[in-house]
């Protein structure tokens, strides 16, 4: 896998260059040093054909790096499997027989319509030891391998806790491209891929059925491998988190999972999995959040959309930044340089939750995060609790949220511990019961000179609720409207968020461009 240092460097100018206008008043993340260039080079080794019936762990064995072993399409192979650690150089790509024409183009994701022209490789019910059994393992320092166009799944009623466990710090380089990896409909599965390796990408591909009763379930998680990763334009569905970095502690010394890009993802949570909802199906599984970064480090998370996440094992925020020594022998362990720009998140209790240090177990303080341009729909108490819209805990310094659209229902900020480098601005809020609000202090001034000395709360449109009444609690510079419909929007309540060419906060922010956000820079990824 190319690191393709040209792109990096692009995408941080353009990213940084509009982010904040001078002066500068809070330190910006760190974007990624590296991204993973995955772009398909086709192979140029032997071609090994693997038919239904075939042995594919044996082509596994001769093959080398170079060549690609195609498996039939629609055939089923029983694992496990494991990736053998391979001398040379080039790539190893596993993929179905299927002609390209009939799996979409690289760069499009792939759905369960696929599933007939993919060749299954299904973990068994019992490996040789008597446990639930994987799909794919890996070799002590295995690399460089492509899975194209293939369905990666349990034996049928089995629940499996991980599908493709890639426990190996010293394994590297693997992308899954176009894949449908799965868990069982019916009992669920823990997790899909354990992505503790380094050089990790998931793109284009298709999770879903990752769901479990008492235990986290995640589509994709990672916590013991150095990184670069990518996750870009996937579906990924999770019962627990859809996506997790962090939550058990790294074997290797001073390890965070770092420069991971994560970019036009859809994160859902079917309604069926909801008790009470006129769908629901019965199982009540374990529900947290869509997203979670417990151990991090320049992350970007950019052009995703988040959708459904209510209250269960959490209190229902939809996205979580919280720095977690799980197990307690990680003190190393850290959120920082996040950077959460262009983004959707709708029906949600609550939309940001920021921790920035652990507790009991000590860890390191998390900084730095940019949250800017992103809309926040259908957020608050109908998703079953009162919430804030960003919940910021531990004082990280070093918070930036400019130029959100959002309508939460009971409060915009819910603090409690003081922050420094704190920016509030071109923000348009549904103002709920208590706007910006601390722990022991009240609605606006209170809050901001206790919680956030020296702050930038400025140009932000605050609607309905309370926020006409409270309008003196706040600095000026600051607009209070007792109606979103004052606001100017084409259709908010059809989910139109965009400002009318005659709303008065066209071009209102302190960088002469329209409060809210800019939705000509988000690109649809649903």
């Amino acid at each position: 896998m190319r690191l393709c240092a040209r792109f990096a460097f692009a995408l941080a100018f353009v990213a940084m260059a509009s982010i904040l206008p001078a002066p500068l008043f809070a330190a910006l993340p760190e974007l990624p040093r590296v991204y993973l260039d995955t772009t398909y080079v086709p192979p140029t080794g032997s071609t090994i054909v693997v038919l239904a019936g075939g042995d594919f762990q044996a082509a596994l064995n001769t093959a080398q790096l170079g060549d690609v072993i195609t498996l039939e399409a629609g055939a089923t192979f029983t694992g496990p499997f494991t990736l053998p650690n391979k001398t040379g150089t080039g790539w190893l790509f596993i993929r179905s027989s299927t002609a390209d024409s009939n799996l979409p183009p690289p760069g499009t994701r792939v759905d369960p319509s696929y599933a007939s022209v993919m060749p299954k490789i299904v973990s068994p019910l019992l490996d040789g030891l008597g446990n639930p059994g994987n799909a794919i393992r890996l070799a002590v320092g295995a690399h460089h391998y492509r899975f194209i166009g293939v369905e990666i799944k349990p034996a049928a009623g089995a629940f499996i806790s991980e599908l493709v466990p890639m426990h190996d710090d010293t394994a590297s380089d693997f992308i899954f491209d176009r894949c449908y990896v799965h868990g069982d409909p019916a009992v669920g599965g823990r997790r899909g891929i354990a992505m503790n390796v380094r050089r990790g990408a998931v793109i284009d591909s298709y999770f879903a059925d990752f769901k479990e009763v008492g235990a986290d379930s995640q589509a994709i998680a990672g916590w013991g491998g150095a990184g670069p990763f990518k996750v870009v334009n996937n579906y990924l569905e999770g019962a627990g988190e859809n996506l997790l970095f962090g939550g058990a502690d790294p074997w290797v010394t001073n390890l965070i999972p770092s420069d991971i890009e994560i970019r036009r993802n859809y994160f859902f949570k079917p309604l069926s999995w909801k008790v009470g909802h006129p769908t629901y199906a019965g199982t009540p599984w374990t529900i947290k959040n869509l997203l979670e970064l417990k151990n991090a480090q320049r992350v970007l998370l950019d052009g995703n959309l988040l959708e459904n996440c209510w209250v269960g094992s959490q209190a229902g925020d939809a996205v979580l930044f919280t720095t977690r020594n799980q197990d307690g022998t990680a003190p190393w362990s850290v959120v920082r340089d996040v950077t959460f720009i262009n983004n959707t998140v709708r029906h949600a209790a609550g939309g940001i939750q920021l921790l920035a240090q652990d507790f009991p177990n000590p860890s390191q303080l998390g900084q730095r995060f940019l949250i800017k341009n992103n809309l926040f729909d259908d957020i608050g108490s109908q998703w079953g609790a009162d919430v804030g819209l960003f919940t910021l805990s531990g004082g990280a310094p070093d918070v930036v949220i400019e130029h959100n659209t959002g309508v939460p229902t009971y409060a915009v900020v819910v603090v409690d511990a003081a922050m420094t480098g704190f920016i509030f601005r071109n923000n348009i809020m549904r103002y709920g019961t208590y706007g910006i609000i601390g722990t022991g202090t009240g609605p606006g001034n209170d809050t901001i000179n206790t919680y956030f000395p020296g702050a930038i709360v400025q140009k932000n449109a605050f609607a309905a609720g309370n926020a006409v009444a409270d309008a003196s609690l706040y600095p000026p510079g600051n607009f209070f409207l007792a109606s979103l419909n004052d606001i100017g929007f084409v259709d908010w309540p059809g989910g139109n968020y965009r400002l009318t060419t005659s709303s008065p906060y066209k071009n209102a922010g302190t960088d002469g461009k329209d409060l809210g956000v800019d939705f000509a820079a988000q690109v649809p990824c649903g």
